[in-house]
């Protein structure tokens, strides 16, 4: 699998990432199951793995890290992701009223350490914040993140969800580069493409990694849209003797940015020949075919 040189960086991710926000919700959660998964993702050359502190009611780092904590060598076949900054109005946390962002100083610091244990890490390849918090204090915020990365607990940090103004205001307020942004990204949420939030990644060198490259699931739904672009998606997948999904992903896959999708099935037939993502050849006009056919009209 090709790498992708992180902006800002010394060190590369995998031109597919999986996501890991699942498994936590398997019927199956046991140490060998996640190691199964982790492992028929490393075969494949998926070595960066995607994180969040909140996954499956802060289960999954947990889950996870069972594993790393059983074989060590693994660890060093990876790279990996984690997010902070939402906290979840749940059972873990029975003094919470109401769900919230936080992007202090104290909580960065405590999430970072709390990951840092439970994936049985020294340190991360990149931080992001998760949502963009409307309450921040972008100079404590930028500060403490500037601190992980000079403490190395943390290689690089990024955002996630952020749009141009909120990740420039942070970066104004920091001297390490923002890395990346990850967003949600598909064949029918294709609004980055056209509104301007993925030519200003482009234009502020900081990479972009698209979440539900699948649209939750929805593009094998009823909704109009995905009855709409599904014959297409299925067509282009008989003729070069594919899958539609990987051809879904093949659609950001041959955008010029060199997006990044962020695969999190707990399926794992569906996970077993991922990569073939990577073979499915879209020209210019199949990739815009595909795109009218999601949004139900021609380009203007």
């Amino acid at each position: 699998m090709n790498r992708v040189m992180l902006p800002n960086s010394d060190f590369s991710l995998s031109q597919l990432v999986y996501g890991v926000w699942r498994i936590a919700d398997d019927s199956d959660t046991s140490a060998k199951h996640v190691r199964a998964k982790i492992e028929l993702a490393l075969e494949q050359g998926m070595t960066t793995f995607d994180h969040a502190d909140i996954y499956g009611n802060y289960e999954c780092e947990r889950l996870f890290g069972q594993v790393l904590a059983e074989d060590k060598s693994l660890r060093e076949q990876m790279e990996i992701i984690t997010k902070c900054d939402i906290c979840l109005d749940t059972d873990k946390f029975p003094a919470r009223r109401v769900k919230y962002y936080d992007t202090s100083p104290n909580y960065i610091q405590s999430s970072v350490e709390q990951s840092l244990k439970l994936l049985h890490s020294d340190t991360i390849e990149t931080l992001l914040i998760h949502r963009p918090d409307p309450f921040m204090d972008a100079e404590a915020t930028g500060r403490t993140l500037d601190n992980l990365i000079e403490s190395g607990k943390v290689r690089s940090v990024g955002v996630s969800n952020f749009k141009p103004e909120d990740w420039r205001w942070l970066q104004k307020n920091m001297h390490h580069k923002l890395v990346l942004n990850q967003i949600e990204l598909s064949v029918m949420e294709n609004s980055a493409l056209k509104n301007g939030d993925l030519s200003a990644l482009q234009n502020d060198n900081m990479a972009t990694m698209a979440w539900s490259p699948l649209a939750g699931g929805r593009l094998f739904g009823d909704e109009a849209a995905a009855q709409r672009v599904m014959p297409v998606l299925a067509r282009i997948a008989q003729e070069q003797n594919s899958r539609v999904d990987l051809v879904a992903i093949a659609w950001l896959l041959a955008h010029p940015a060199n997006i990044i999708p962020v695969v999190g099935t707990n399926n794992l037939k569906r996970l077993n020949g991922v990569a073939g993502a990577l073979e499915v050849e879209l020209d210019r006009e199949t990739w815009f075919e595909i795109m009218v056919a999601a949004d139900g009209h021609e380009v203007p």
